[in-house]
């Protein structure tokens, strides 16, 4: 049975967290302080802790420090709960690697889908660390790198996010790179007049902001999540132990750096010379061959669309419209599903 450990002042509150999650299957404990629930958590270790950030004594980041401080328990999924909504509070503890954050009040279903949510994650995290060591084999063939990678690896958190949430932001000092487990993650810039210009898409396997790896200083675009996603953070110091130490991994990323590098350039040039309908087709056919749906779906919003292909969402939406008269496409809402691939591919070329 999944145990639940919820450390909460309120008695109210607690108390009936306990009786929702008793009732859905669940064996949980519940503690009235940070102290009392910490050395619960130390002494029998939960599948997943929530814990309240205000409270008397030892509040919830201090509790998250200490449980993120021991073996047996920094690899436990941590749900923060919070009375406020501001961002500063919430980024906070997300930066300090909680899981997730739940903001009273919340409601049966929050509660049991933030629990689920996570402990999913927790199994892809797992399943991910299995499926890695095949891939650093072919990485680093000698036996000191797949050591030194395996150990960095199993020594990071999986940190995850909400759609729209931000990883990073231009201008916040630079922490490390990202590898992103599941889901997708943009990142954009901010042009002088304000205007948000997309600079990437990264999806699962893919490395985010390795043009910080040789870098000092601060972000140079954001990075936001487009839908549910479980990303690792890498610290700088630890990657450049690495290079310095196996010239496999510095090889390794070089190659990242020199593709990414050539993709924006590609891109570049395409918003420099091509028409607006052939950018916007070039990136419909794009994300559709990424997105691989069975029914021939693209999920993009008009205000990423615009993103993408350097121009107003208005003109996205113009050009949309003559896709849809021309039988190329259909429009449903922010879907749209991809009626005659090869006029598109003609308009392309």
């Amino acid at each position: 049975m999944t145990k639940v450990l919820i450390i909460e002042d309120n008695s109210d509150i607690r108390e009936n967290v306990i009786e929702i999650l008793a009732l859905s299957g669940y064996e949980v404990f519940g503690a009235e302080d940070g102290k009392k629930g910490t050395e619960l958590a130390l002494s029998n270790p939960p599948d997943i802790v929530l814990c309240d950030i205000m409270m008397p004594g030892m509040d919830g980041y201090g509790v998250f420090e200490v449980l993120h401080a021991h073996e047996v328990t920094k690899a436990i999924p941590f749900i923060f709960i919070t009375a406020k909504s501001e961002r500063v509070d919430i980024r906070k503890g997300m930066e300090m690697g909680a899981d997730d954050y739940l903001t009273k009040p919340f409601d049966d279903t929050e509660l049991i889908n933030a629990i689920e949510s996570r402990l999913k994650k927790k199994q892809i995290q797992q399943e991910f660390y299995s499926k890695s060591l095949e891939q650093l084999q072919e990485l680093v063939p000698q036996k000191g790198g797949l050591e030194a990678l395996k150990k960095a690896l199993e020594e990071r958190t999986v940190k995850s996010y909400k759609k729209k949430q931000s990883v990073y932001e231009e201008g916040d000092r630079i922490t490390g790179i990202w590898l992103v487990l599941s889901g997708k993650v943009k990142t954009t810039k901010l042009t002088d007049d304000g205007r948000e210009v997309l600079t990437g898409v990264f999806e699962t396997d893919d490395f985010l902001a390795t043009n910080a790896l040789f870098s000092e200083g601060v972000y140079n675009d954001s990075a936001i999540a487009l839908e549910e996603a479980h990303l690792v953070l890498f610290p700088i110091s630890r990657f450049e132990e690495l290079i310095n130490l196996y010239p496999d991994v510095a090889g390794k990323f070089i190659r990242i750096l020199s593709n990414q590098v050539r993709e924006k350039e590609e891109h570049l040039m395409r918003l420099a010379y091509n028409s607006v309908r052939k950018r916007i087709s070039e990136t419909i056919l794009m994300l559709y061959r990424q997105q691989a749906n069975k029914d021939h779906s693209v999920a993009v919003s008009r205000s990423n669309l615009a993103s993408m292909t350097g121009t107003a969402p208005e003109t996205v939406s113009r050009t949309l419209s003559d896709f849809a008269d021309e039988g190329l496409i259909e429009k449903q809402g922010s879907i749209i599903l991809v009626v005659d691939q090869r006029k598109l591919e003609r308009l392309k070329n």
